[in-house]
């Protein structure tokens, strides 16, 4: 299993404390039934850093016309909105949310260029609340289709529990369907703004694989 370079420090700093509490209950209560069911508990934490640190190998759908997952999660929202930020028109909005126990790589939906970034600090409401992708930190990123002037718009938004959100992407970059664009730290939310017209192929409530599940079909 590889890890992602972005949970690197924090996996180190989690292990060397939770060795030190460790130690310390070892030294202060000894070898006792007690002190070994906390270190258990200890251990298990540990491990759950690091998995939730994993970095699985996907390869890209390689459909232009299809707009793949951008994260693994559960589609929790399919509706027609109007996205006043960038695109400024109505569009048909697909969540993904992502528990602490998925993968929080996030995948470029689509080939083509960033055409739009930016940062949005903001507050920590739980990734379901409805108000989250327009209070919560938040980046939104916007990629132009490869040979074509369609944009889709995606937002990585932070959650109760996830404090830190990386992207990487950066206006006038290319990038291809399933390059690696960023990460979000310990659960969170990914909302899509697809033209209307878009044939959406998932429903509401369906668990899906970043890169390798096809969350809609771009019209002709």
């Amino acid at each position: 299993m590889r890890i992602h370079k972005e949970g690197h420090r924090i996996i180190l700093n989690s292990i060397l404390i939770l060795l030190t509490l460790a130690v310390i209950l070892y030294a202060t209560v000894g070898f006792s039934t007690v002190s070994h069911i906390v270190v258990f508990f200890l251990f298990l934490i540990a491990i759950l850093i690091v998995r939730f640190f994993r970095e699985p190998e996907r390869k890209s759908i390689n459909d232009n016309s299809i707009i793949s997952a951008p994260a693994d999660g559960t589609i929790v929202i399919i509706k027609n909105v109007f996205e006043p930020e960038y695109l400024k028109k109505e569009c048909i909005q697909v969540s993904i949310f992502m528990s602490v126990f998925n993968v929080h790589v996030n995948w470029t939906p689509i080939k083509g260029a960033v055409s739009y970034y930016k940062y949005h600090p903001g507050k920590y409401l739980v990734a379901m609340h409805p108000k989250s992708s327009e209070k919560n930190e938040r980046t939104t990123i916007v990629v132009k289709k490869d040979g074509s002037e369609t944009e889709i718009l995606f937002r990585q938004i932070a959650g109760l529990i996830a404090r830190r959100i990386v992207c990487y992407a950066k206006v006038g970059e290319e990038y291809n369907q399933a390059d690696q664009i960023g990460f979000i730290k310990f659960g969170s939310r990914i909302d899509l703004f697809l033209p209307l017209g878009t044939e959406v192929l998932v429903k509401k409530g369906e668990k899906v694989t970043g890169c390798h599940t096809a969350i809609a079909r771009l019209a002709e």
